[in-house]
C-alpha cells in the first residue's frame, strides 16, 4: 500500500474539483483557459487538504522510529568487568523498550516524495494566486477585440495590483536588511515572501472562518424550521424579482443602444466587423430582431453620420457581456427558487394529511423511475419531508456546533504546551501513544475538512456587488471563477499552517524539538520574521471569538440592512413588505403554471377523445382536396398566356379545424406577420434574416466564447 494512498486521493480530489467546477461553470460557453486555470487552482487547494493527513501520519511514524533508536542505544555502566572501571555499550532492549514498536502506517509515503510534492504543489499555486489568475481575470473580463487589446488591457489593469503586494514585500526585505544580526540569502528572502503571503491569508482566514462556525450550524437549524424556511424563501423571491426587473430593463438599455450603433455603421464600414463581434453577444432574439430590416447595399458616409470610436466599442462590448450573463442568471435562478418555494409550499401542505402519502402540486410529466417506484415512494417521502428530515437536519447542528466550539477554544489556547489545551491536539496525542495511524488520519481529515468547509462555504456565499458571485447549476462568470481560485489559493496555505499549530506539529508555534511535516518544511523557519511567528500567529486567531459573536448576533447584516441592503430581518417592517410581495409572486406563478398545466391536460384529453376519427377526417379531406384540385385544373384556363393561381378552398373556420386536429404546433402571434392566410404562408421566405453568421471560432484558445 506504499503510496497507493497517495494515488487514489490525487485521482478522486482531481473528480472533486471536476465536480465543482461543472456545477458553477459552464463548459460549453466559457473560455477553455478560464475553465482550466480554474480548475487547476481548486484542484490544488483540495489536494493539500485530502494529503495533508497523510503527511502527519507519516512525520509520527518517523518520529517514532527516532524515539526508539534513541532509547536503544542509551549508554550504560557494566559492573561484570573485573577491574570495575566504568565502560560504556549499549544497552539490551528491555521489555519497556520492546513494547515501544513503531509500525508502519498503511499509507507510508516513501522519503523524498512528500517534499517534492508539497514544493510543485504550493508554488504552483502560488503563481496561480499571484501571477497568472489575475492576468486572466482581467483579460477575460476585459472588452476588447483582439488578443493584443486585451493584452494591454489586463496588464494596465493589474500594474496597481502588482504594486501594491510589491510595496508589502518590500516592507519586509527592508526590515531584515537592516537587522545586524541577519544576512540576506536565498532561504531567507524565499521564507519571507512566505510569511508575506500567508500573513495576508491569515487575515483573510480568520474573518470567514468565524463567520462560517457560527453561520453553519445556524444554517442547517433553520432548514429544519419549515415555516422559517419558507418566509425567508418568499423574502428570497421578492428580492431576486427585482433583481430580474433591474437585469431586464438593462439589457433592453443595452441592446438599444447596440441596434443604434449597427444601424449607423454598415456593413463596408471598417468598424464593422467589432459590431459582429458584439452581436454575436446577444441573445438570439435580439439578432433576429436587429437582423431585419438591414440594407447590405447601402455604403456608408464619412459626411453624414460621426461613428462611434473603438474605444467606445469595446465599452459597449464589455457591457452587452456584463447585461447578458446578469439577465441569464437571474432567468435560472428565478426557475430554481420558485420550484423551492412550490416545494416548500407542498411541505407544509403535507404535514396535515392523514394518508401520509406525499402530493406535489405539480407533479413531474416525465415516467417515474425504478428509484422512485420501489424505494422513494410517495409513503417514504412523506416521512422523510415531514418528520424525519427537520430531526436530521437539527442533530447535523448540534454536532457542527460541538465542533465549532472546539475549534474556537483550540485557536485560543493551541500555544499552550504544558499543559495541552488545544482539543485537538489532546486527541492527535492520544492516538499516537498507541500509533493507530487510521484514527490519526481520520481525525485529521475531519478536522480539517471541517475547517475547509466553514471557510469555502463562506467563500462560496460571499456577494460583492454583483461583481464576485459564485452562482450553481453554471451560472457563474468567468470573473467570479477565477477570483475564487485567487481565495481558495490564498487561504489554504495558512488554513493548513493554522491546523498543524493546533495539534501541535508546528515547531515554530509549539516551540518543540520534534520531527517536522514535510509541508513545514517547504515554508521555512518562521522564525526569521519573529514578530509574525511569535505574535500575528499567535494572537491574531483569537480575534475569531469576536466574529463568532458579532455572527451570532448579526451585526454584519443589521449593518448592511441600515446602510440600504435589504437583508433579511424577522423583527423589520421592510422585510415583512417582502415577504408578502414574495408571497403573492409566488402565488401568481403558480396560477400561471396552473393555466398552462389545464391547457396541456385539455388538449390531452382531445386527442384521447377524438384520436381515432381524426384519421378518417384526415383522410377524407386529402381526397375531396385532390378532386378539387383537379377540377380547378381543368376549368380555370389560362388568360393573356398567363397561368392562373388558384388558392386553397374551404373558408377560414375549416383550416382551423384541420390545423388542430392534426395537431399542428401552435403559432407565437406577432402583430406584423399574422395574416388571414397564415397557412399558406409556409413556402414564403422570412421576413427577415440574420445579418451575420452565428457560428463562433474556436480556432485559438484565447477567442471570446
Amino acid at each position: 500500500m506504499s503510496g497507493a494512498a497517495l494515488g487514489i486521493e490525487i485521482v478522486v480530489v482531481f473528480f472533486l474539483a471536476l465536480f465543482l467546477l461543472h456545477r458553477y461553470g459552464d463548459f460549453r460557453r466559457q473560455q477553455r483557459m478560464v475553465l482550466f486555470g480554474t480548475l487547476l487552482a481548486w484542484y490544488l487547494c483540495f489536494l493539500i487538504v485530502f494529503i495533508l493527513p497523510l503527511d502527519v501520519s507519516t512525520t509520527i511514524y518517523k518520529q517514532c522510529k527516532i524515539d526508539h533508536e534513541e532509547h536503544t542505544s542509551v549508554p550504560t555502566f557494566n559492573p561484570v568487568l573485573s577491574n570495575h572501571t566504568a565502560t560504556n555499550t549499549t544497552a539490551t532492549p528491555t521489555k519497556s523498550s520492546l513494547t515501544m514498536q513503531c509500525y508502519k502506517p498503511w499509507s507510508y509515503i516513501p522519503d523524498g516524495i512528500m517534499p517534492v510534492f508539497w514544493r510543485v504543489v504550493y508554488w504552483t499555486s502560488q503563481c496561480l494566486t499571484w501571477l497568472l489568475l489575475p492576468f486572466m481575470q482581467s483579460y477575460a473580463r476585459s472588452g476588447g477585440f483582439s488578443i493584443t487589446g486585451k493584452i494591454k488591457t489586463a496588464l494596465i489593469e493589474n500594474a496597481i495590483y502588482y504594486g501594491t503586494y510589491l510595496l508589502i514585500f518590500g516592507s519586509l526585505l527592508i526590515y531584515v536588511a537592516v537587522h545586524p544580526e541577519w544576512h540576506l540569502s536565498w532561504y531567507e528572502l524565499q521564507t519571507i515572501g512566505i510569511t508575506a503571503a500567508n500573513t495576508w491569508g491569515l487575515f483573510l482566514l480568520v474573518l470567514l472562518l468565524g463567520y462560517g462556525l457560527v453561520e453553519i450550524p445556524r444554517s442547517y437549524w433553520n432548514s429544519s424550521r419549515h415555516g422559517h424556511l419558507l418566509i425567508k424563501t418568499y423574502f428570497k423571491a421578492a428580492k431576486l424579482m427585482t433583481e430580474k426587473a433591474d437585469a431586464e430593463e438593462n439589457l433592453e438599455d443595452v441592446m438599444e443602444e447596440v441596434r443604434k450603433v449597427s444601424e449607423s455603421i454598415k456593413y463596408n464600414h471598417p468598424l464593422r466587423k467589432y459590431i459582429d463581434t458584439i452581436l454575436r453577444k446577444c441573445p438570439v432574439d435580439y439578432q433576429e430582431k436587429m437582423g431585419r430590416n438591414m440594407d447590405d447595399y447601402e455604403d456608408f458616409d464619412d459626411k453624414q453620420n460621426t461613428y462611434p470610436s473603438e474605444r467606445n466599442l469595446v465599452k459597449l462590448h464589455k457591457q452587452v457581456i456584463y447585461a447578458v450573463q446578469r439577465h441569464n442568471r437571474t432567468r435560472v435562478q428565478w426557475q430554481i427558487l420558485l420550484q423551492q418555494a412550490i416545494h416548500l409550499e407542498d411541505v407544509a401542505k403535507n404535514e396535515t394529511s392523514s394518508t401520509h402519502q406525499f402530493v406535489h402540486s405539480f407533479p413531474s410529466s416525465e415516467p417515474a423511475g425504478w428509484f422512485s417506484r420501489y424505494v422513494y415512494t410517495p409513503t417514504v417521502e412523506w416521512y422523510w419531508e415531514c418528520l424525519l428530515k427537520r430531526w436530521f437536519y437539527r442533530l447535523l447542528s448540534v454536532v457542527l456546533t460541538l465542533f465549532s466550539v472546539a475549534v474556537v477554544w483550540s485557536e485560543c489556547t493551541f500555544f499552550s504546551t504544558r499543559p495541552v489545551l488545544s482539543l485537538f491536539a489532546v486527541f492527535i496525542q492520544l492516538a499516537e501513544r498507541d500509533y493507530n495511524y487510521l484514527y490519526i488520519e481520520m481525525a485529521c481529515f475531519i478536522t480539517i475538512f471541517f475547517l475547509c468547509t466553514c471557510v469555502y462555504s463562506t467563500v462560496f456565499r460571499i456577494r460583492v456587488f454583483n461583481y464576485y458571485y459564485l452562482a450553481s447549476h453554471h451560472q457563474t462568470d468567468a470573473y467570479s471563477l477565477q477570483f475564487s481560485g485567487m481565495l481558495f489559493c490564498r487561504l489554504t496555505p495558512p488554513l493548513c499552517l493554522n491546523f498543524l499549530g493546533l495539534i501541535h506539529m508546528d515547531s515554530a508555534i509549539s516551540h518543540q524539538d520534534k520531527q517536522q511535516t514535510a509541508y513545514t518544511s517547504i515554508m521555512g523557519s518562521m522564525r526569521v520574521l519573529s514578530f509574525i511567528a511569535n505574535g500575528f500567529y499567535i494572537y491574531y486567531p483569537m480575534l475569531i471569538v469576536l466574529l463568532c459573536i458579532a455572527t451570532y448576533f448579526s451585526l454584519g447584516t443589521r449593518c448592511l440592512n441600515l446602510l440600504g441592503f435589504q437583508q433579511f430581518m424577522g423583527d423589520n417592517e421592510m422585510t415583512s413588505d417582502l415577504i408578502d410581495e414574495g408571497k403573492e409572486l409566488i402565488r401568481r406563478e403558480k396560477r400561471k403554471r396552473q393555466r398552462i398545466e389545464d391547457g396541456e391536460n385539455r388538449r390531452r384529453e382531445w386527442k384521447e377523445r377524438y384520436g381515432n376519427p381524426r384519421e378518417d377526417y384526415t383522410a377524407r379531406n386529402r381526397s375531396s382536396h385532390e378532386m378539387k384540385e383537379t377540377n380547378y385544373s381543368d376549368t380555370v384556363a389560362p388568360r393573356d398566356g398567363r397561368q392562373a393561381k388558384y388558392s386553397r378552398s374551404g373558408t377560414r373556420a375549416e383550416r382551423d379545424c384541420i390545423e388542430l386536429l392534426q395537431d399542428a404546433e401552435p403559432l407565437d402571434f406577432n402583430a406584423d406577420s399574422l395574416t388571414d392566410d397564415a397557412l399558406d404562408s409556409e413556402s414564403g421566405r422570412h421576413a427577415g434574416g440574420r445579418y451575420l453568421s452565428m457560428s463562433s471560432s474556436r480556432s485559438r484558445i484565447f477567442d471570446d466564447v
